[in-house]
């Protein structure tokens, strides 16, 4: 009997329906080739392989790697013993999807990974914490990091709740599917992505303060340009960060960006004096 390891954020799930309802919201069709992150026991995998011709799952336990390739003889099955943050996606074809039950300490990483990697799938279906999964669908007014990094590259939308007592062992929260569809174009240019997440980084780095203090702090400008800057934009400098639209943050980052950090600054030298 394979024993879950907490330090690996192992919790196998094996309701059938539920496995079901997972791969069912990932849209899947035949030709489709699935990316399975943290395979586990492989009671996902068999519902994804009933479903698509290939599945690579990414498994960093080297145990259950050995194991799960002879579960399914004749199936088109590879398993990668690796952590998956260190795999490299673009050996993978154009317009994979990627489903998994992932652990959820390392949700925000596994999400960056994906979006900021060259190569991007077409859908993302993830299993994670709820609290998590309803960050990532947040809307303006609750806004958050990982909200706006998944949002840009994504149409997110949420899907079952799972319980904890579907789980071995049974995590302390509840836990929720969370469907990323791909943009075909990201809602920031990449060569704009730079400055748009320094930006929102600054923002969202003293969550508690109002814009003018955290943009202040974080990009090292007196308020009185913050102000300024915001009030040709005519964005309230007394809000939070959580307020703001993706829009309105890409405004932001045009205005520094056209008006150049080093004229920023300078003028900032003459706010000082």
């Amino acid at each position: 009997m394979v024993v879950a390891k907490k330090s690996l954020g192992q919790h196998f799930l094996s309701d059938r329906l539920i496995l079901s309802q997972i791969a069912d919201s990932a849209d899947l069709v035949k030709d489709d080739v699935v990316l399975e992150i943290g395979p586990g026991l492989g009671s996902l995998t068999s519902e994804l392989l009933r479903r698509v011709n290939r599945v690579i799952a990414i498994e960093f336990d080297s145990e259950l790697a050995k194991k799960l390739p002879a579960q399914f003889p004749g199936k088109d099955l590879t398993v990668i013993n690796q952590d998956f943050l260190e795999f490299d996606l673009g050996q993978l074809p154009k317009g994979y999807k990627v489903v998994a039950n992932i652990p959820y300490n390392i949700t925000s990483k596994i999400i960056r990974q994906l979006y900021e990697a060259e190569n991007k799938p077409s859908l993302v279906c993830l299993l994670v914490q709820k609290e998590v999964a309803q960050r990532v669908v947040s809307r303006i007014g609750d806004m958050n990091l990982l909200a706006i990094s998944a949002q840009i590259y994504a149409d997110c939308n949420v899907g079952i709740i799972v319980g904890p007592e579907a789980f071995n062992p049974p995590p302390k929260v509840d836990s929720q599917v969370v469907i990323l569809k791909t943009r075909t174009k990201p809602l920031v240019d990449e060569i704009k992505q730079k400055s748009f997440f320094r930006a929102v980084k600054a923002g969202f780095s003293s969550k508690r303060k109002k814009l003018r203090s955290s943009l202040s702090a974080g990009l090292n400008v007196p308020k009185e340009k913050i102000d300024e800057l915001l009030t040709g934009l005519g964005i309230d400098s007394n809000l939070r960060a959580e307020a703001l639209s993706i829009e309105q943050w890409q405004s932001i980052s045009d205005t520094i960006d056209t008006n150049g950090k080093k004229s920023i600054h300078h003028n900032s030298d003459s706010l000082r004096k």
